[in-house]
């Protein structure tokens, strides 16, 4: 029987483990951490309130419903459960109104209606119509290496010329309602927003919407890779937690996946790795941060738009060319004055997250690489700006800054936790310009972390594809 040895117990080690495993390899995964999950973990808010779930990082999970792998696997079987919010996404603008983002395409559409731009529904409909309804076939290639053939030419073709498209012109296209709404799906890019291809986050998240909606999973998204590693365990896998691997010395298997970073991998490998694949691993450049922020709150935020109070997740940005400003700004490496700043309410799907009149709410917000600084009250005034009064309703706070997520995850270096840049070259060449990207250039050593293709999202895509190459040269 063939050995493999996957290092990283996070979405994507996990699913390539399960991969392999169903192969019929034998499959050991060594964990650094003490517990499993990488960006999917979650655990109590703090000692007082243990009762409040809170995710770490990821929590809404439009790529992980619809993943092509992970659709495939019974994690249902294995404890998985998702649960819907009744709005998928709302974004509140400043007289009040919010765009509000459903699964239902033509409700979407419907709701732009008397926003004071004649033809906004229909011009949501034309835009994501056909991309919602042919999701399956566009995930299928949107989220597999960019240089492979594609198996779906139109349905990909129907996706890949609006994305790239700078998002400021699909804004505008779409109207200030409906525009300020895109703006903050693309986003979730980390990128400027004014260039080529910044679309594509945009795109991809809100057709996930339209086709399987944005689910949390019961009981915190932990719940993910706590299914993953029992359907591993159910194929003969095992896992290690406690593990750390600095060189591949340590290390004797057929295959080896190392769900790590490309410097990391650079490390691990040494003088192994030929110089002209380490030297593009090395230059592989680190995105925007995140800083987050979770609050214990008693009741509701208190938004302005009574909608948002029904949101699974609400954006704050304000206008489009708002947040096409400040995510310039971070993309610059300069603070903006009021950050992007993303709000999960993963009550308003799953009410085990709360506990009485208490409930826990995520936030984080986009802020430069390796900010130092303290966004605690940049987070709390974006949401007091679209929910004044917010400020009385919080019982208790916590910040994680971007040196604390590194801490807490080395895949998220300098508080970048989206796998290194999302612009136009970094989706081509990811992690370098190759029609293998999971390779190392180390024979049996593949790479399988978010700054592999299709990068970051609890989606376990990069780990299939580093799975399906290691099997394909067995």
């Amino acid at each position: 029987m063939s050995t493999a040895v996957v290092v990283g117990a996070g979405p994507n080690g996990l699913a390539a483990a399960v991969r392999l495993a169903q192969a019929g390899l034998d499959v050991t995964v060594l964990e650094g951490a003490d517990t499993i999950g990488g960006g999917t973990r979650s655990g109590p808010f703090d000692e007082a309130f243990p009762e409040l779930v809170v995710d770490h990082c990821s929590a809404f999970h439009p790529l992980g419903v619809s993943s092509p792998f992970l659709r495939t696997l019974p994690l249902a079987e294995h404890g998985l459960r998702w649960s819907w919010p009744e709005i998928d996404c709302a974004h509140p603008r400043d007289d009040g109104a919010a765009a509000l983002l459903f699964r239902d395409i033509e409700q979407t559409a419907a709701g732009f209606a008397d926003t004071g731009y004649p033809g906004a529904g229909d011009r949501w409909l034309s835009l994501f119509g056909g991309i919602s309804e042919g999701f399956r076939d566009i995930a299928d290639d949107v989220l597999s290496p960019m240089l492979s053939l594609p198996r779906h030419p139109l349905a990909l073709a129907r996706f890949g010329l609006p994305a790239l498209a700078p998002a400021t012109s699909l804004a505008r296209f779409l109207g200030p309602h409906a525009g300020a709404l895109f703006a903050g799906m693309a986003a979730h890019g980390f990128t400027r927003l004014d260039v080529p291809g910044s679309s594509a986050a945009g795109l991809m998240l809100t057709a996930a919407g339209h086709h399987g909606g944005w689910p949390v999973a019961v009981g915190g998204s932990s719940a993910i890779s706590s299914a993953l590693a029992s359907l591993l365990r159910s194929l003969g896998g095992s896992i290690e937690t406690g593990q750390t691997v600095s060189d591949i010395a340590q290390l004797s298997a057929d295959v080896v996946i190392l769900d790590v970073l490309p410097r990391s991998a650079a490390d691990i490998l040494g003088t192994r790795q030929p110089a002209r694949v380490a030297r593009s691993y090395r230059r592989w450049r680190r995105g925007p941060a995140a800083f987050k922020v979770d609050y214990v709150i008693d009741e509701e935020v208190g938004w302005t738009a009574p909608d948002c109070a029904r949101a699974g997740t609400v954006h704050l940005g304000g206008e489009a060319s708002d947040i096409a400003k400040a995510e310039a700004d971070v993309a610059a490496g300069r603070m903006p004055a009021r950050p992007f700043t993303l709000v999960g309410q993963q009550w308003v799907a799953d009410p085990s997250r709360a506990s009485g009149r208490l409930k826990p709410l995520w936030a984080y917000a986009h802020v430069p690489q390796g900010y130092s600084g303290n966004a605690t009250e940049c987070v709390t005034a974006q949401i007091e700006r679209f929910a004044p009064g917010f400020r009385e309703r919080i019982v208790a706070v916590r910040a994680t800054t971007p040196a604390d997520l590194e801490r807490s995850n080395p895949n998220y270096p300098g508080g970048d936790i989206g796998g290194g840049r999302n612009d136009l070259v970094h989706l081509v060449a990811r992690p370098r310009l190759t029609p293998s990207p999971y390779a190392t250039g180390v024979k049996g050593v593949y790479l399988c972390s978010a700054a592999t293709p299709p990068g970051g999202g609890a989606h376990g895509m990069c780990g299939f594809g580093a799975a399906q190459a290691a099997l394909a040269d067995l």
